[in-house]
């Protein structure tokens, strides 16, 4: 018997008004590093590869083209994903200096979420995943104030009175049965 995977998301490209402020934004915040960069020959935007890790040539490309009259972006959002809670504190604090707007936090119960917008209005979310499974959308106020600990206890308290509550390592073996979701 054949077993298909399906592609996984690798990258995402976003067409920008000003490339190297861009450039310096995703660098700066996120600790991407330029892989490539140059002239499409095929594609004539100019454009620059970046990537966090070197398992990945490139996780963001920046293209050149995007529209004067393009007043918002038609991606909903660009995600990363935290290693720990401080992480968004630490991304909230230094977001602004570099130009992002529009910051708010949303405990969604299966991650904790900072999201905000880039210099060019494109929505970033930065996200911690926490061990429990409560069914989407869903989202309280988070206080990055608090610590840790009471973080997490909170979020537990809140996806436990959900009648979809269940662990994260119960949700995957539904996902790997074909039980996922809606």
């Amino acid at each position: 018997m054949t077993t298909r995977s399906a592609p996984l998301l690798s990258h995402v490209g976003l067409y920008v008004h000003e490339i190297e402020s861009m450039v310096r934004f995703y660098s700066e915040l996120f600790g991407l590093r330029v892989t490539d960069r140059g002239r499409g020959r095929t594609f004539k935007n100019d454009l620059v590869f970046m990537s966090a890790h070197p398992n990945h040539h490139h996780q963001l490309v920046l293209s050149s083209g995007r529209p004067p009259e393009a007043t918002f972006s038609t991606v909903m959002q660009l995600s990363f994903k935290a290693e720990a809670i401080d992480d968004l504190r630490r991304i909230s604090a230094a977001a602004p200096a570099l130009g992002a707007k529009r910051l708010f936090t949303l405990n969604h119960g299966n991650a904790l979420s900072l999201y905000f917008s880039d210099p060019e209005g494109n929505t970033i979310e930065v996200y911690f995943d926490t061990p429990f499974y409560v069914s989407q959308p869903h989202g309280d106020p988070l206080d990055l104030s608090m610590t840790d600990a009471e973080i997490l206890e909170e979020t537990e308290t809140i996806c436990r009175a959900d009648p979809s509550f269940m662990s994260v390592e119960q949700w995957r073996r539904r996902f790997d049965n074909g039980n996922a979701g809606a």
